[in-house]
């Protein structure tokens, strides 16, 4: 006989799971709402975007572009490589004009304006239309290659202008509603929204801290410069860059966050001179594999690997082999994180930095200072018969380490640049090589390079440093 439940269970099984359904549609009923006035129906981003779109402006750019005609037998590759470029048959130099366009956020009543540094490089003029139509030729107060941020100001008078106040960009979170506002393919004024797609996302090649808001909101170009505003009308970002193949918007666009803006305005207000802080200490991601050999729960934070003698990091207490985990509280999952959170901080004060040494979680107080320029860089170009002849050279020093964004910790003398056809280029060197030794000297200095340089040599041997690689050059004199 087949065993089950008998016949009198079945209506009680019935009746209960009647109720628990009728209990779970009450419950949904009271968190899903049908519309029950005309107000609500009319939900809207409207009354939003009347008041932030004002300060939002478009900018146009032009830029005087020289060329001269040669004839294409001195450009052809065979004569070239003969030759160089000692012979330049050049014919009428030619003048063309190059326009671009793109967005910026009036952020002060005064007439100063944020956009994005590759919106104005290298323009000759620049010129702004506000939401109203009125136009106004900007000046450059700052340009900021490194975060990709420039401030403009244009003079109105007798006048206020609308502006955006800035909100603290670390109150984002994932999934926070945003509106896009820009002059996208310049068809003038648009808006997009969208949410917060995620936090602390890197885009490589964009800026060089590498630390974006990422949102779904469509962004193309033109709205570089735009505004991204949260649902209370601050701006939270500067729209600067999308994920795209074909140039159009698939979803994926990067915002500077507003705090980083924050530190580019505040060194607009000083004079133009951006000064950030410089912690004297290098280190890397920590991975799943460093993780587990350090005894960490989670592969987060970064690992102390370089301290500079007596810089901040040293005279705070920091030791090899420290893992950064906060700054001010704020948590430091990798390098790009450390180095943003460095950047956003105020020379003369203190930051508390959270680390974990030895197992133990460990507060140190450091001290924010800008990076020192010692030695001096003593900039010059190499002349004379020799293969580092049409080279620009320097000294390296923490300050100019972090003007070029070079996460080393070197001495000695870079290379900044190199003439095009000039001995240099022709064996090989690259702007960043860090010369290292000559036939065998240590070069320490731009002073000591110049005094090698004069010598006489049956062959050049000539050791540099190239991406954290040591190579080493031959050449016969």
């Amino acid at each position: 006989m087949r065993r089950g439940f008998p016949y009198s269970v079945g209506p009680v099984l019935l009746c209960a799971v009647f109720v628990l359904w009728a209990a779970f549609s009450a419950s949904v009923a009271k968190t899903k709402i049908v519309p029950t006035s005309r107000a609500e129906t009319m939900l809207s981003f409207a009354p939003l975007v009347k008041s932030a779109a004002p300060a939002v402006v478009n900018i146009y750019t032009r830029r005087v572009v020289r060329s001269r005609s040669t004839t294409p037998f001195f450009n052809d590759p065979f004569f070239r490589r003969f030759f160089g470029d000692q012979f330049q048959f050049e014919g009428q130099a030619r003048r063309r004009v190059q326009n671009s366009l793109g967005s910026g956020v009036i952020v002060s009543d005064d007439g100063l304006i944020v956009t994005n540094y590759h919106v104005i490089e290298g323009a000759d003029e620049i010129t702004v239309v506000l939401a109203d139509r009125r136009e106004f030729e900007a000046n450059v107060v700052t340009r900021d290659e490194q975060t990709d941020l420039a401030v403009l100001r244009i003079k109105v008078e007798a006048t206020k202008l609308p502006f955006l106040k800035l909100k603290d960009s670390d109150s984002l979170e994932v999934g926070d509603l945003v509106l896009a506002i820009g002059n996208p393919f310049g068809v003038g004024q648009t808006v997009t929204s969208g949410i917060v797609s995620a936090l602390s996302r890197t885009a490589r090649g964009v800026n060089d801290f590498g630390y974006f808001i990422q949102t779904d909101a469509a962004i193309n170009p033109g709205n570089s410069g735009g505004a991204l505003i949260s649902s209370d009308g601050k701006l939270v970002g500067i729209n600067t860059a999308i994920y795209s193949r074909g140039g159009g918007s698939n979803g994926i666009g990067f915002a500077i966050p507003s705090n980083m803006v924050a530190t580019v305005i505040g060194g607009a207000r000083k004079g133009g001179q951006i000064v950030r802080p410089w912690i004297g200490a290098r280190g890397q991601s920590v991975d799943a594999d460093l993780a587990r050999s350090l005894g960490l729960r989670t592969p987060s934070g970064v690992l102390v690997n370089s301290i500079y003698p007596n810089g901040p990091a040293a005279r705070a207490g920091f030791e090899l082999g420290d893992v950064i985990v906060t700054i001010d509280g704020r948590a430091v999952p990798d390098v790009n994180a450390m180095r943003f959170r460095i950047a956003t901080l105020t020379v003369g004060e203190q930051a508390v930095i959270g680390i974990i040494r030895g197992g133990r979680p460990i507060e140190l107080r450091l001290a924010l200072i800008p990076a020192p320029e010692k030695p001096p860089r003593n900039l010059a170009v190499i002349t004379g018969n020799n293969p580092l002849a049409g080279s620009k050279v320097a000294n390296l020093s923490p300050a100019l380490l972090e003007e070029l964004a070079m996460d080393v910790e070197a001495t000695g003398v870079i290379i900044l640049r190199l003439k095009r056809g000039s001995p240099g280029d022709r064996i090989g060197l690259r702007a960043g090589d860090i010369l290292v030794r000559l036939n065998g000297e240590a070069i320490d200095s731009v002073s000591t390079l110049k005094k090698l340089l004069i010598r006489s040599y049956s062959a050049w041997r000539i050791e540099i440093t190239r991406s954290g690689r040591s190579l080493q050059l031959v050449i016969q004199g």
